[in-house]
């Protein structure tokens, strides 16, 4: 996938000056060569810090190799001042753990504290307002440390890809369609840029891009996509014009940014005008690591972005839609897996996903415009129905006052035919009816919902937590015996 920041990540080791430097430069040879093993390649740092002028050169020597994450590795109790300077210095994000002590015939020159180093790190991060992933048990042999530098990976791209990201976006929310917008002001916050711009200026280039000479290319490339799908040949020069004017578009303004999502319009004059709908390649290019939000969904585009990035995949963006119907769940569902009829409920847009996410697809019309309009300007959708497998439905997002929430839910896309159109799945999240009704509905969060296909809440939880995310405003489907704080009790 394009578009997507590669994270290289150091480890350095950190040493307090009563305690054998040695032993925390053995046991950062101990992590690395259990990473490598394991893993690949991490940059193991040859300067163990224990005072401010190693700290200094252990930046420098990180910097040159062009590590972009951190690791500061406790193998003893550590220095509290100089590994957090080094945080504060290092322009990355960071993370903290320790090792764990090795053997009982071994506590007296080989017991390292670190168990203990790590509260005081942890202290001095909050007293300098420092940022840093701390995993739920720090401690850990070797091979422990090796997994916890794993799992830090993701999270540390999704940081890095956030910080050099630009959204941009083309018009207002579509009239009625307030649910989607939401103050900018957060995105600046998470270090994030917008470019925000009017539909015309949209319309213009793409009428720039009539006659393009590679438009017959991706013409070529889309039918082969498509395959027996390919159910409107008629619409594909425009819809690959379209997709140039957009590749175009983002190579012109990234900017200082080296990252780009969409946040695209796609009603109620866009079909009209340029004379289909962008669904189709809206998909084509979130498979490419461009993720595009439809109905200028800004704060859509971000959480696809983040789940792009972590997961290393295709995203998609759908309505939380419609209840199953009971005959269907009881023909179905019931019986067959383990879901009352309350946990299911519909995924759907109008066909903005990934040909690889759908069980079969055909370029199709969309048919709820075309309740009101000329069928022939309103094709350009991908409709199929959503492989089956696991998921994560989140979402990140600006309150209208300016506050930052989250919500995370695990589930899956059951293999069950939807029998309806656009891009749409029969999705199962354990406990969704309350789910539904304590936490989207409860805290107003818009309709469209970002899918990751796997099940990605732990890193997802993390980043949330990275950028600021207030930890009881990180929603999750939560189980029987939890009850959310407005849910009636004698219910």
């Amino acid at each position: 996938m394009n578009n997507m920041p590669k994270e290289k990540i150091a480890i350095v080791a950190v040493s307090r000056d009563c305690f054998p430097m040695t032993l925390s430069e053995n046991r950062r040879k101990a992590v690395v060569k259990a990473y490598q093993d394991k893993y690949g390649e991490i940059y193991e740092c040859p300067i163990c810090v224990e005072n401010e002028m190693d700290m200094r050169k252990a930046l420098a020597d990180i910097t040159q190799a062009g590590c972009n994450a951190l690791v500061v590795y406790l193998g003893n109790f550590g220095p509290e001042t100089p590994e957090t300077l080094l945080i504060k210095e290092f322009d990355g994000p960071a993370m903290v753990i320790a090792a764990a002590e090795e053997t009982g015939d071994n506590l007296i020159q080989g017991r390292g504290d670190a168990y203990c180093g790590v509260l005081n790190a942890s202290y001095n991060l909050k007293l300098r307002n420092l940022k840093a992933y701390i995993p739920e048990y720090p401690v850990g042999t070797a091979e422990e440390c090796a997994d916890m530098i794993h799992e830090f990976a993701p999270i540390s791209r999704a940081i890095i890809g956030l910080n050099s990201l630009k959204i941009i976006s083309f018009g207002p929310r579509p009239e009625n369609f307030l649910a989607c917008n939401a103050p900018i002001k957060q995105l600046y916050n998470l270090g994030v840029e917008i470019e925000e711009n009017s539909e015309l200026d949209l319309f213009e280039a793409f009428n720039n891009h009539g006659g393009d000479e590679r438009i017959p290319q991706v013409v070529a490339e889309m039918e082969q996509e498509l395959g027996a799908g390919n159910k409107k040949p008629e619409i594909l020069a425009k819809l690959a014009q379209y997709e140039l004017t957009l590749l175009d578009w983002v190579k012109e303004h990234k900017g200082s940014r080296e990252y780009v999502t969409i946040a695209g319009k796609c009603w109620p004059a866009f079909q009209t005008q340029f004379g289909f709908v962008p669904c189709y390649v809206n998909s084509r290019l979130t498979q490419r690591g461009i993720p595009v939000s439809c109905e200028v969904d800004i704060y859509g585009a971000l959480s696809e972005f983040i789940g792009t990035v972590i997961s290393q995949d295709a995203v998609t963006l759908l309505d939380i839609n419609n209840s199953v119907p009971a005959d269907m769940y009881e023909s179905e569902i019931k019986g067959k897996y383990d879901y009352t009829l309350k946990d299911t409920f519909m995924g759907f847009h109008c066909g903005n996903t990934a040909s690889s996410k759908l069980s079969f697809c055909e370029m199709k019309y969309q048919l709820i415009m075309a309740r009101s309009l000329p069928i022939e300007v309103t094709n350009g959708t991908l409709e199929g129905d959503i492989a089956p497998g696991d998921i994560t439905f989140y979402r990140l997002q600006s309150t209208s006052d300016a506050k930052i929430r989250a919500y995370i839910a695990q589930g899956e896309v059951l293999p069950v035919a939807t029998r309806s159109f656009g891009a749409i799945g029969v999705f199962a999240i354990p406990e969704m009816g309350r789910f539904y009704r304590h936490v989207l509905i409860e805290k107003n969060y818009p309709h469209h919902g970002a899918v990751a296909f796997g099940h990605f809440g732990k890193a997802l939880y993390e980043v949330f937590k990275y950028v600021g995310v207030p930890v009881e405003e990180i929603n999750f489907n939560q189980p029987k015996n939890m009850m959310y704080p407005t849910e009636n009790p004698f219910a």
